[in-house]
């Protein structure tokens, strides 16, 4: 498997101390609050659970699926719910959860969405942030690392459902996925 790897960009030890790093912020910013955890499967929920122990708050930890890629390398445009919600985020602090903020079409849809039923706060935290790609204005609130433009997987992140149970982020030969 590590064949199909141009280079490791993210060790394993690089995303521990950033998430640790990430939880203690989290921890400061939303001190004395319900926070309302977010992860929007499937490439987040490595990140979601490193995270959510990092974090020293009480946390509802809920998920939500949607994507406007479906099995392609860029986004369609369009975004897809896969997962609707059955829980309720009225009056609630929200910290969406999500693996890479690429083209921002999928997070943009989703804080739209979740906007129009009245919580306190919607926030994003993204592992990586990919801004060459980037379609919509939107920004991250807490961001792990940058993303150079390169196709990357790992830690939660995937090529046609392979390579998410790899503990770094690299990014993944052309000839892999073209």
């Amino acid at each position: 498997m590590r064949n199909d790897f141009e280079n490791i960009l993210f060790s394993e030890e690089t995303i521990k101390k950033r998430v640790a790093e990430l939880g203690a912020q989290i921890t400061s910013d939303y001190s004395g609050s319900s926070l309302m955890l977010i992860g929007i499967l499937k490439g987040s929920f490595i990140f979601l659970a490193d995270l959510a122990r990092a974090i020293d708050l009480d946390c509802e930890i809920r998920f939500m699926s949607a994507s406007s890629y479906w099995t392609k390398t860029v986004s369609s445009g369009t975004v897809k719910f896969e997962k609707t919600l059955d829980f309720e985020v009225a009056g609630r602090d929200i910290l969406l959860i999500e693996d890479i903020l690429d083209s921002g079409v999928t997070m943009t849809a989703l804080t739209e969405f979740l906007a129009k039923l009245s919580p306190a706060s919607i926030k994003i935290c993204t592992l990586l942030d990919k801004t060459a790609r980037r379609e919509v204005p939107i920004a991250a609130d807490y961001t792990g690392f940058d993303c150079p433009d390169e196709f990357v997987v790992g830690y939660g992140l995937d090529f046609a459902e392979r390579y998410r149970n790899v503990p770094y982020i690299a990014s993944l030969r052309p000839e892999i996925y073209s």
